[in-house]
């Protein structure tokens, strides 16, 4: 009762954080147009900035080279995820806008904000390197491919122009430069001066109050009255929920690894819609209002959704 009661109270939080940035919205300290900043103001400064903090805080060189064969597992099951979104946009016929932001959110999952507190308050600490191997696999596929694809529903986005360049432009964004730099400062078991890491720290601890106020402006700016369940919805709802967890369950099933990962790995699959996503499609010029929605929506959901998958996770063995 005490980890269903935290699972709630961190979802709770991110919708009070939205529920913030929609007021500031009503008393009109925010307009559609400078929400553009905070939503540079995240990619651009504070992910890379939480990406060296919670890398080189919570790891270690000889933990990363011990556990790097478990990496197979989440990117095995986040790759079939992503070949099984490129269906349901065919068969949900995903309206063009849309396509490339609808398979971003089927197969990323919010790995942090929400799966490390409650892994923790689930298996509790020695559950930490197993939550950031899938960590790991999801930051690297969202910053790669799932930001490539959100581009290409872009106002901007120009066929003709894309280029090798454009795409490794578009790939290797600030927030992966500082995902590789933490990696290589971590293999070269360098270490970052106090000063510098406490900056770090700061900086990123932005990420999550920043990206909540901005879905909650996005949906101010949608309009509550305007959101109506669609069949886009009910797949993204279903990818998320049912598909990814359950691909990872049959993944991990009868593979020889630790009873522990199987657990952490199956509950990080169930995850609701990265919050980054809308903020991404935002930068991109793409339906970032499309992408709010879903993120407040799955959040929402998983109130209700991911106990199911917690009584589950018990039963494996």
């Amino acid at each position: 009762m005490d980890v269903l009661m935290l699972a709630i109270e961190s979802v709770l939080t991110m919708l009070l954080l939205m529920g913030t940035g929609y007021y500031l919205s009503v008393r009109k300290w925010f307009t559609n147009e400078n929400s553009g900043l905070i939503a540079k103001l995240v990619t651009n400064f504070a992910l890379p900035a939480n990406m060296l903090y919670f890398i080189l805080t919570d790891f270690s060189r000889n933990k990363l080279i011990h556990l790097a064969p478990g990496l197979i597992i989440p990117v095995a099951s986040i790759l079939i995820t992503m070949f099984i979104s490129f269906g349901a946009v065919r068969l949900l016929k995903v309206k063009d806008g849309r396509k490339g932001t609808f398979s971003s959110m089927f197969f990323n999952s919010n790995s942090i904000f929400i799966g490390v507190p409650l892994n923790f308050a689930l298996f509790g600490p020695e559950s930490l390197p197993f939550v950031l191997l899938y960590y790991f696999a999801n930051t690297f596929f969202f910053w790669t491919l799932g930001v490539q694809m959100i581009s290409k529903d872009g106002l901007d986005y120009d066929a003709s122009k894309n280029t090798f360049a454009s795409n490794l432009k578009k790939i290797f964004n600030p927030p992966l430069i500082g995902f590789l730099l933490a990696l290589l400062l971590l293999l070269l078991n360098a270490s970052l001066p106090s000063f510098l890491m406490s900056y770090f720290e700061f900086s990123g601890s932005l990420v999550t109050p920043l990206s909540m106020l901005f879905i909650g402006i996005s949906i101010f700016f949608t309009g509550i009255t305007s959101i109506k369940f669609s069949k886009d919805m009910a797949g993204i709802l279903i990818g998320r929920f049912v598909i990814a967890p359950g691909i990872m369950a049959l993944l991990v099933w009868f593979l020889p690894i630790p009873l522990l990962m199987k657990q952490v790995f199956i509950m990080q699959a169930a995850m609701p819609v990265m919050t980054n996503a809308p903020v991404v499609a935002k930068v991109y010029k793409a339906d970032s209002k499309y992408a709010a929605v879903m993120v407040t929506v799955s959040t929402i959901a998983s109130l209700f959704i991911v106990p199911i998958w917690m009584l589950i996770v018990q039963f494996i063995d």
